[in-house]
């Protein structure tokens, strides 16, 4: 049996807002990563890294599906192209708790795309349309799709909102929209992020000619003045690599972006109430360095920063007291 979590048991939780998250990213977004953006923000919504229907329905599933009830909400990204297999992926998803499934139509990877999985999909609509009701008829959570604008060979406006079409044909809501195409051949995954243009107009256009729709735009966002200026026109933004690694700029998420009147956070405040989470993880056999890799950010500009990261990246493998190393590392913060 899977377990929903590791605090148990769970109780239903309300549908998600999309109004901010956090993307899915490969070797990043996983369950300490997601416990920490957590105490920075209460209202943004964090995905996990893409999970594959193949390693959940035969590998370590409970490994893959393992988090917090802390991390609410929380969707689970899949990838997979097979309808029934993203179906009983969907209901595990569920049954785990979590509070949306999402389909990844976006990554550019050429390994991925061997196994038909990610942006390759942009180019067979009618079967992500079929993957979406499977996954529909499954579960009684919401099924979303993120994707790419187009994919190299086909690229135009008109391609796109066609699959759309299609795809919303089949139920789906929720579209969020990576504002570049994906080249598939001679671009890494980082190269697509960076070379192919934004096209936030081609984006906003979607909502235009599908206003019923959801639509999430996802590329380049950088601030959160940049966040309130595209929520003008759009449902909900999305940040990926600058909300990793500038995570403290999610400290101000829940005032400015959903009207929250809790104080901020500070930084040094975040990492005490990291500390007892890092003290469970290591009596588990953990290491620490799994959890402050990702608050490496966190001293972003300050004096010390270095050292702050030097401590928590680097020194961190070579000492026999983890916790009072991290504890220094606070203290560089000086209480901010």
């Amino acid at each position: 049996m899977l377990p929903k979590s590791d605090s148990k048991p769970e109780t239903p939780h309300p549908a998600p807002s999309r109004r901010f998250s956090v993307a899915p990213m490969m070797d990043w977004t996983d369950r300490h990563c997601r416990f920490f953006l957590r105490l920075l923000s209460r209202h943004a919504l964090l995905y996990t890294e893409m999970v594959t229907s193949g390693a959940l329905l035969h590998g370590d599933a409970p490994r893959f599906l393992r988090h917090d009830e802390a991390e609410h909400p929380l969707a689970l990204q899949l990838g997979g192209s097979v309808p029934d297999e993203l179906a009983r992926c969907a209901r595990m998803a569920e049954n785990a708790g979590y509070d949306e499934v999402n389909l990844n139509v976006g990554c550019p990877s050429d390994r991925v795309q061997n196994n038909m999985i990610g942006a390759c999909l942009m180019a067979h609509p009618a079967l992500v349309a079929e993957c979406v009701a499977a996954m529909r008829d499954a579960v009684g959570i919401e099924v979303t799709v993120k994707h790419r604008i187009g994919i190299n060979g086909r690229d135009s406006y008109a391609q796109l909102r066609d699959f759309v079409g299609q795809v919303s044909e089949a139920g789906c809501r929720s579209f969020t929209v990576h504002a570049r195409i994906a080249i598939l051949e001679g671009l890494s995954p980082k190269e697509n992020r960076e070379i192919p243009p934004l096209r936030y107009d081609v984006a906003a256009q979607l909502k235009t000619d599908f206003p019923a729709l959801e639509i999430i735009l996802n590329g380049g966002i950088k601030t959160l003045e940049q966040c309130a200026e595209h929520l003008q026109r759009f449902d909900g933004v999305m940040l990926g690599r600058e909300a990793y690694q500038n995570p403290y700029l999610l400290a101000q998420v829940d005032q400015r972006l959903f009207g929250s009147s809790a104080p901020v956070i500070s930084r040094t405040q975040a990492l005490e109430q990291l500390r007892p989470y890092i003290e469970r993880h290591l009596a588990e056999g953990g290491a620490m360095h799994h959890i402050t890799r990702h608050v490496l950010g966190l001293a972003q500009g300050f004096p010390g920063a270095r050292r702050f990261r030097q401590l928590l990246s680097v020194d961190v493998h070579k000492t026999d007291d983890p916790l009072g190393l991290f504890d220094q590392a606070v203290g560089l913060l000086d209480g901010r």
